[in-house]
């Protein structure tokens, strides 16, 4: 659970600014090898891909089944998780490594009282300790919920509001931290909509067969929790009902998905005073001194549409209906880590019912997430001293350069762009960080308390120590070298407001087969096209491209070559429109663009660079695949996952990624190079005319 002032903004806030799944990268680190899929024998490791490729398939019809349904059929997925896939068997190798770093720190009781040794120790034992977890419940919030008892009047009910969003109790709205997108050497506090159960608002007021479903379970967990709390059955059910209007309302006035992705139309700087004309009813300035957060004139408010509905129904709404809504919020927020019969009805709705998992996985893989989520960077430092050398380090920073280095010759022979905006483009590639492998410095938790009497009270304290963290930016300076992500996430990410590009370790990681060993091929289309050259071209999307050089939100294109852009980005949002998928369920190709904008970019980028390479000019095969063949199945390696048509459903409608199969055959079927390695021709279900395919970068 992370708290809601954080530099990671919550759901809802425009996709470019949160630090999204942007993709694994290919290639095992030096002598690195996972559980699956088995390492090929020393003397066949020309045909690592036999294990992925399912050649009754033809790649000209489906070539995501093709390429990786030999290994999708073998690994069904397993009953406890959603999906299953390349990014899943990965990290099943870094919970290994992690728990033997976790337990050790946990078995030894003599290290220095707020080392990072302790708190990790301390943390791993608690959360482990599941008969205290028990026999404590929810008795580690007894505060929180005698705060939101004691409210009085509005005035307490804000203040009760306001701590609660410093714990992570995501009430009333989403507030975060993070830079001024307009001045990005700043700090700012952000206000957005949130505050609701569901996964989005669409679950409010879709009237398909499915979403119906949905609310009628939602109200029945939510009176399942306020049962858990000791209330009788049909207080339980009314409070419930109550619930569900008061989110309904603050649901009908928040934007769709495709709606956040505008970052101009949600911008908008507000004094704390103004913020008056919205909410009459709350004293923001007191509010957010109740929040810790002091000292500042102005906030930027992303739907202000929003906030009016928030006034509204403070005013309408009775102060009960409020507390009881705050009561569910914070359960809901804490069910999980509270343990026992509270983490059992969460994970029946929201895994079991939402996403058609069967069964729970293993506490051990659940505590080390929680982990992750509030000390990772002291586990970070301890992961890449064992595995992450600086000769891996040089190595992906040398593919990185290659990279840049290709999309640098592309702005310069773009025949649609002029001059003048091809100077700007260059100089913001040129001006991008690269931080690849793990942070120069890692992040201080002297402040935060940790220990082994309550596993709740930690994760509480967690939050509060994140609160202050992110809080305290506010007065600084912005530290352009920190990292929002840890350095064994198999995930990497492009910030607009930095300019940079964050390529953790593990997003180097190839299961089965060591570095050495793994051709170019593989290596510049999962590593070089699928991540480094995937989170670059996001600079350069439909959000990416309005931000500056130095990170901030202005204009910098001609309008002619901005009026172009849209008019190629538009092709790509009508291609995925066009695709189902699962049962009825189109994808939204407008929510989704950026980042098939940056997968279409991505694999270019990738062939650019691996085109230059001594294997390519060879064209010598390789366990029965030529060096383009090779690559392109590399690129469907990156996305290789299967998800539970339940889990397909929620993503559809909240996630700002396609499915993973259309990540793999939307992008290379606006390729000719993939026409010409695979023969495909018109009548294939693989191609597409000149007419529509996309090209952008």
């Amino acid at each position: 659970m992370l708290p809601a002032f954080a530099a990671n903004p919550p759901p809802g806030i425009p996709a470019m600014k949160r630090l999204m799944m942007l993709v694994p990268a290919l290639v095992a680190l030096a002598a690195l090898t996972a559980a699956t899929p088995a390492a090929p024998p020393a003397d066949d490791t020309a045909h690592y891909l036999s294990q992925f490729v399912d050649t009754s398939v033809s790649p000209r019809i489906d070539f995501f089944q093709y390429a990786v349904g030999g290994w999708l059929k073998a690994h069904p997925i397993p009953a406890a998780e959603r999906s299953w896939g390349i990014g899943k068997v990965v990290q099943e190798e870094t919970y290994h490594r992690l728990i033997q770093i976790s337990e050790r720190a946990g078995a030894r009781r003599s290290a220095a009282r707020g080392s990072n040794a302790q708190k990790i120790g301390d943390f791993w034992h608690a959360a482990m300790d599941t008969v205290t977890i028990a026999k404590q419940g929810i008795t580690p919030l007894a505060d929180a919920f005698r705060r939101i008892g004691a409210a009085r009047d509005a005035k307490g009910l804000l203040t009760t509001m306001a701590y609660l969003q410093t714990i992570g109790v995501d009430a009333m709205c989403s507030l975060a931290i993070f830079q001024d997108e307009k001045k990005s050497d700043r700090f700012a506090v952000h206000l957005y909509q949130g505050g609701i159960g569901m996964p989005n608002r669409d679950y409010y007021f879709d009237s398909d067969e499915r979403s119906t479903m949905l609310r009628g379970e939602y109200v029945k967990h939510v009176a399942n929790m306020f049962r858990l709390l000791g209330d009788a059955d049909a207080k339980a059910q009314a409070e419930a009902a109550t619930v569900m209007k008061l989110e309904t309302e603050l649901a009908g006035a928040s934007r769709k998905l495709e709606a956040l992705r505008d970052p101009i139309a949600n911008y908008n700087a507000m004094s704390v005073a103004g913020m008056s004309t919205l909410t009459p009813s709350i004293g923001w300035r007191e509010f957010l001194a109740d929040g810790r957060v002091t000292g500042i004139d102005s906030v930027i408010v992303g739907q202000p549409e929003f906030f009016k509905q928030v006034e509204t129904s403070l005013k309408n709404r009775p102060l009960d209906d409020w507390k009881t809504y705050l009561r569910w919020q914070t359960a809901h927020a804490f069910a999980a880590e509270a343990g026992g019969k509270f983490d059992a009805e969460n994970f029946h709705f929201y895994g079991t019912i939402l996403n058609g998992t069967k069964q729970q996985r293993p506490r051990w893989k659940r505590m080390l997430d929680e982990e992750e989520g509030y000390l990772g960077d002291a586990l970070g430092q301890l992961y890449v001293q064992q595995y992450f050398s600086p000769r891996a380090k040089a190595r992906y920073e040398k593919l990185t350069d290659e990279i840049f280095a290709a999309f640098r010759e592309r702005i310069h022979t773009l025949e649609w762009m002029s001059p003048e905006t091809k100077a700007r483009a260059l100089k913001k590639l040129d001006a991008v960080t690269k931080k690849v492998g793990y942070p120069s410095k890692w992040r201080d938790y002297s402040a935060y308390a940790v220990d082994r009497t309550s596993f709740l009270g930690n994760c509480v304290r967690g939050n509060a120590w994140r609160t202050d963290f992110y809080v305290a930016k506010l007065h600084k300076p912005v530290d352009r070298t920190e990292w929002e992500m840890t350095p064994q996430t198999y995930n990497a990410y492009y910030n607009p407001s930095n300019n940079e590009i964050v390529l953790p370790a593990a997003a180097f990681i190839l299961p089965g087969i060591p570095d050495s060993l793994v051709d170019d091929a593989l290596v510049y289309s999962y590593a070089g096209g699928s991540t480094i050259g995937h989170e670059i071209t996001h600079g350069f999307d439909d959000e990416g491209r309005q931000f500056d050089e130095k990170g901030n939100l202005q204009e910098w294109w001609t309008p002619q070559d901005a009026k172009e852009f849209k008019q190629r980005a538009a092709r790509i949002v009508r291609q995925f429109n066009g695709y189902v998928a699962v049962d009825s369920l189109h994808v939204n190709g407008e929510a989704t663009q950026g980042e098939n904008i940056a997968d279409l970019g991505g694999i270019l980028l990738g062939w650019d660079a691996f085109a230059k390479t001594e294997q390519y000019r060879r064209n010598q095969p390789i366990g029965g695949f030529t060096p383009a063949q090779r690559y392109f199945i590399g690129w469907a390696l990156s996305w290789m996952n299967q998800l539970r048509p339940e889990n397909l459903a929620v993503r559809v409608k909240t996630d700002v990624h396609a499915p993973s199969f259309l990540r793999v055959t939307g992008p290379i079927s606006n390729l000719p190079q993939f026409y010409a390695a695979y023969g495909v021709k018109p009548g294939d279900t693989m191609y597409r005319a000149d007419s529509v395919r996309v090209s952008i970068w």
